[in-house]
C-alpha cells in the first residue's frame, strides 16, 4: 500500500512551487490581519507522510531511546540541502487523554529560544535600529532608565556591550543560583509580589557584583539573553514576542511559534503536556503561594524567561526558521550572509551569537533544556539538518541533548536512502491527499466487486 502511494506521488508531482510562493499567497491576504496569521507548516500533513518503509530503522532507533530515558513524547524533523524530507512525532503528546504526537504539536524549546532572540537581534543590526558595540546600561546605555535599572552597584555593568550579552561575556554568573529561576527568592528581596517580573530580575542582579569584567571571559547567562529581549523592546517600542513575530518568523514562514505559559491549563491548543521524571522533586510555586508543584507545571516562571527560553515551536517550524538563516540561497534569508557570518564565527573563548557551539567545518547546533523538555537543533555540514524535541525531562538536565545528537547520528547512519521531496511544498502535499484519494476509490471499488449482489 505505501509503495503504491509512492509510485502514484512520483507520477502526480511533476513540478513544485518554492515555499515561498506559499508565504506570500498567504501575506497579500489583505482582509485577514497580520497578528491572527496562524497558517502553519505543520497544518500541511502529519505523521503518515513520514510513516515511510525507508525510515522504519530510524522509527526503532528513537522508540528504543524513548524507551530507554522513558520518554513520554518527542518529535523529529530532518532537512537536506534545504528541504524538509521526513516529519514525525512519537509517543504520546498528552498520555493522560491519550493523546498522540503528531507533527502539529508544539514544544517548549528552552534554550534554542536564544538563536531565536539573536536573530532579532541582528536583523535591528542590519536595519541600523543599533550596533553589537552599543553599550546597555548606564546614562550612555539602551536600557537607560533610572527608575528601571539603577542603582548599578558595579561600575564595570556600565562597559556591557550588546555583543558581550550574545556571546555570553556580560560579566553574569550563576554562582548564587540562575536569577531567572529564582523568581520568589528576588521578588521577596526586591520586595514586590511574586513571581518577580523581568524588569526586577534585570534591577536585582545590577544590584550586585559582576562575576568578571565585561569582555574578557564567558560564562553561560540566561539573564543576558533575557536582557536582550528588553533591548528589543526599548528600540523598537514594540512588544518582544509580536516584534519577534512580525519581523524575524512570519518572514521566515513560521506561524506557529509563540511564547509559552507557566500552567498546563494555559496551554496553546496544539501544545503537549510535559512530563518529569519518577522521583521529581516538587517545589514551591513561582507565584508565591503555598503550593507544592513541578516545576514544568507552574514551579518555573516559563513566562519570565522570554528571549532566554521561552518559546514553544514544533521541530518542523524550527527547521523551517533554521533554513532563514543559514545564509544558503534555497530559500530567502531573514538575514544578510554577513549576519549569518558574523553568527557562527568561531570566537577564541567566546560563545557564537546565538547558537551553542559552531565549527570551522559547518556544523552549528543549539541545545536546551527545562524541566519537562528537551530540545536539539542541529546544522550539518554534510546538508542535513535536523530538530528533536522531547515533552519529558530526566536527572541528566542540560546533558541530555547530547545523547539526543549520539542517538539521532544513529539513527540517520539506520537509513540506506532518503526520500526525494520536500515536505515544506504545499504542492507535494497536495499530490499526496490526491493519491490518497485514488487509492481510497480504487479500494472502494475492488471491495464491492468482490459482491457482485450490491452492484
Amino acid at each position: 500500500m505505501k509503495y503504491t502511494i509512492l509510485v502514484i506521488l512520483f507520477f502526480l508531482i511533476i513540478s513544485f512551487k518554492p515555499w515561498k510562493s506559499y508565504t506570500e499567497e498567504i501575506q497579500v491576504e489583505e482582509d485577514i490581519p497580520q497578528d491572527t496569521l496562524t497558517v502553519a507548516i505543520h497544518d500541511l500533513f502529519n505523521n503518515e507522510y513520514s510513516d515511510l518503509i525507508e525510515t522504519k530503522r530510524l522509527d526503532q532507533t528513537i522508540e528504543r531511546f524513548m524507551n530507554q530515558w522513558e520518554i513520554k513524547g518527542a518529535s523529529l524533523a530532518i532537512m537536506k540541502d534545504g528541504k524538509l524530507i521526513y516529519s514525525k512525532g512519537y509517543g504520546y503528546a498528552d498520555e493522560e487523554n491519550d493523546v498522540k504526537t503528531d507533527v502539529n504539536h508544539i514544544f517548549r524549546i528552552a534554550s534554542v529560544s536564544k538563536l531565536i532572540t539573536a536573530a532579532g537581534i541582528m536583523k535591528l543590526v542590519e536595519n541600523g535600529k543599533l550596533s553589537l558595540e552599543d553599550k546597555v546600561f548606564g546614562e550612555d546605555g539602551i536600557l537607560n532608565d533610572t527608575t528601571l535599572y539603577a542603582p548599578i552597584k558595579d561600575k564595570r555593568t556600565k562597559s556591557i556591550t550588546v555583543e558581550n550579552l550574545l556571546r555570553h561575556q556580560g560579566g553574569f554568573t550563576n554562582r548564587m543560583g540562575d536569577p531567572m529561576f529564582c523568581p520568589v527568592d528576588i521578588a521577596k528581596k526586591m520586595d514586590v509580589p511574586a513571581p518577580a517580573d523581568l524588569n526586577t530580575t534585570i534591577k536585582f542582579v545590577l544590584s550586585r557584583q559582576l562575576g568578571f569584567t565585561p569582555g574578557t571571559s564567558t560564562s553561560y547567562s540566561n539573564v543576558g539573553y533575557a536582557i536582550l529581549s528588553k533591548i528589543i523592546e526599548e528600540v523598537t517600542g514594540e512588544d518582544y514576542e509580536h516584534f519577534i513575530q512580525d519581523n524575524v518568523l512570519f518572514p521566515a514562514g513560521c506561524y506557529d511559534m509563540h511564547l509559552a505559559h507557566n500552567l498546563y491549563e494555559d496551554r496553546y491548543q496544539n501544545e503537549v503536556r510535559y512530563y518529569e521524571q519518577a522521583d521529581a522533586d516538587l517545589i514551591r510555586s513561582c507565584d508565591g503561594k503555598d503550593t507544592l508543584v513541578y516545576r514544568c507545571n507552574g514551579g518555573n516562571n516559563i513566562e519570565g524567561l522570554y528571549g532566554a527560553g521561552g518559546w514553544v515551536a514544533s521541530p518542523t517550524e524550527l527547521l523551517r526558521f533554521l533554513s532563514a538563516i543559514d545564509g544558503d540561497d534555497l530559500y530567502p534569508d531573514i538575514l544578510c550572509k554577513e549576519s549569518v557570518e558574523t553568527m557562527t564565527k568561531c570566537e577564541k573563548n567566546a560563545l557564537p551569537i546565538g547558537w551553542m557551539n559552531t565549527n570551522a567545518r559547518g556544523d552549528w547546533w543549539r541545545s536546551g533544556t527545562l524541566a519537562g523538555t528537551s530540545a536539539m537543533l542541529k546544522h550539518q555540514q554534510n546538508g542535513f539538518s535536523w530538530a528533536f524535541v522531547t515533552n519529558t525531562s530526566n536527572w541528566t538536565g542540560p546533558r541530555f541533548p547530547h545523547k539526543i545528537e549520539d542517538m539521532m547520528a544513529r539513527a540517520m547512519d539506520r537509513v540506506k536512502e532518503w526520500p526525494d521531496r520536500n515536505l515544506f511544498d504545499p504542492d507535494y502535499c497536495k499530490a499526496f491527499e490526491d493519491a490518497k484519494k485514488l487509492l481510497a476509490n480504487e479500494k472502494s471499488i475492488t471491495s464491492t466487486s468482490v459482491y457482485p449482489d450490491n452492484i
